[in-house]
């Protein structure tokens, strides 16, 4: 930002960016389109090897080639993205001589997708541009098509990263990782299987909260994540048990969009940074520990943040169709609501099944303690907090 301005009380000030956005059933489709309309010839296709098998790659890559446009395929994607899997699809994007990178799958591809874009340009290992603001020139072009409904990463200005020598997820915060094209489109992620529809529709819905109860939160996030709320509660449930129905898809997938719009703003908390953690070193999925931990933080955040999260069980419970709860029961109402949800999406809430060990306990909460997140969360907690929320969410 510069030198500060004495006049002015930055606490004050919010800011609030989003990438265009094209919605609904067939915007996949306009890719080349939009390829063609930035004046591109060659791009880095990124994806993984599931979203290749259910077609969602090839589709996009032959909808490329209809528009002249080339495509150089980087499908060496994992689940979170590692450190080596930027710096291989960064060298092959230089190699091929690309301009533009095109990310057609969930949260670790797009991540990844933003973590080439930024080392191309940059001339750097991704890791020096861990935390916020790091990054000195702008990525290429990022035009996004994503298959799940709950990373918002097609939306947001944050990657995340896996440090593979540090066993740490890192976070890159800047508004140059916003994506040029976001191309919602519901009909992908009817291949989802029903524990990636829970997992990343609890990672929207986390997304939702943490932005709500930010410190660093606006009038115009804080409506954008109730919204959020009111639609994943009403559809995830939906989404899960009847994959093919279109309607739900759109619902959640515009639930996590507009919490996207919320985190990428406000940011996030503890939930986040104690998932990063968590995820680096033992290797659950992000969604899960997400919801896991979802109810941990809460209670503890609740005294620092008491009215916010009366307000996010008044909505959670109705878009649950749940009778509300007086002010005296708020909290275990948005905790019993946040039980109900996983229950009927038959998500296990259980870390230690997944592997967690008790002994890296105090490892994950000291990088959680010094992820960006934390920064943003209402409540300042210690080590000690970290690794209570930790052991009671396992």
């Amino acid at each position: 930002m510069g030198v500060a301005d004495p006049e002015l009380d930055y606490r004050l000030i919010r800011k609030f960016t989003v990438p265009e956005v094209i919605c609904g059933e067939g915007s996949r489709l306009l890719a080349g389109d939009y390829c063609r309309n930035l004046g591109l010839k060659r791009v880095l296709l990124v994806s993984d090897r599931g979203v290749l098998s259910a077609g969602w790659a090839d589709e996009i890559r032959a909808k490329l080639e209809s528009r002249e446009v080339a495509s150089v395929s980087f499908f060496d994607v994992t689940e979170n993205p590692k450190d080596r899997e930027v710096a291989a699809g960064a060298e092959l994007y230089r190699e091929s001589e690309c301009e533009a990178l095109v990310a057609v799958g969930g949260g670790s591809v797009i991540d990844c997708a933003k973590g080439i874009g930024v080392v191309v340009t940059n001339h750097g290992p991704i890791g020096e541009f861990e935390g916020i603001d790091r990054i000195r020139r702008a990525m290429p072009p990022l035009v996004c098509i994503p298959t799940t409904a709950g990373s918002s990463a097609d939306v947001s200005q944050f990657a995340i990263i896996n440090d593979t020598s540090r066993k740490l997820k890192f976070a890159v915060i800047s508004k140059a990782l916003v994506p040029d094209v976001s191309l919602l489109d519901p009909t992908p992620l009817t291949t989802m299987n029903r524990e990636l529809t829970t997992a990343t529709g609890m990672d929207a819905l986390s997304h939702a909260f943490e932005a709500f109860v930010s410190n660093g939160s606006s009038f115009l996030t804080d409506e954008l994540a109730l919204k959020a709320v009111e639609r994943l509660g009403s559809s995830l449930r939906e989404a899960v048990w009847n994959p093919t129905k279109l309607s739900a898809r759109t619902e959640t997938m515009e639930g996590s969009m507009v919490a996207g719009f919320a985190f990428s703003n406000a940011s996030l908390g503890a939930v986040h940074a104690l998932a990063h953690a968590i995820g680096g070193l033992a290797g659950i999925p992000h969604g899960i520990c997400n919801a896991v931990l979802l109810k941990q933080v809460a209670r503890v955040n609740y005294p620092s943040a008491r009215e916010k999260y009366d307000r996010l069980s008044l909505v959670l419970r109705e878009s649950l169709a749940l009778p509300p709860k007086g002010s005296d029961e708020a909290l275990e109402g948005l905790l019993e609501a946040l039980d109900i949800l996983a229950a009927d999406c038959g998500l296990e809430l259980s870390l230690f099944q997944r592997g967690l060990e008790e002994s890296a306990i105090p490892e994950m909460a000291a990088n959680a303690a010094a992820d960006p997140c934390m920064l943003t969360n209402p409540r300042q907690l210690d080590l000690r907090d970290l690794e209570e929320i930790i052991r009671h969410a396992g």
